[in-house]
């Protein structure tokens, strides 16, 4: 199975700046057009503060996410802890 060769942020927000900031179209920019025309999308939707849904390019965007994880652990334990908590104020209800 062939995978596919995966590029570094660098190269991405520097090949999708050359298209935004310096008006090179995609085919200018580089070869493969359909990994450029994703990077370009996703970082103006960046730019305009959308997280996106795959691994974000900025380093605020990353943070974003990061900060996103987190919450979702965080959430995850207190729910644990609140059916720990309701389990055992059954069990002692029952004594």
């Amino acid at each position: 199975m062939k995978t596919q060769p995966t590029c570094s942020t660098e190269i991405k927000i520097d090949t999708a700046n050359l298209v935004i900031k310096q008006g090179y179209t995609i085919r200018e920019a580089c070869d493969g057009p359909t990994a450029i025309r994703r990077w370009v999308t996703q970082l103006i939707q960046e730019f305009e503060g959308i997280t996106p849904s795959a691994n974000a390019i900025t380093p605020e965007q990353k943070r974003i996410q990061e900060l996103e994880a987190q919450i979702k652990k965080i959430e995850w334990e207190k729910d644990i802890l609140k059916k720990a908590t309701a389990l055992l104020m059954q069990d002692n209800i029952k004594r």
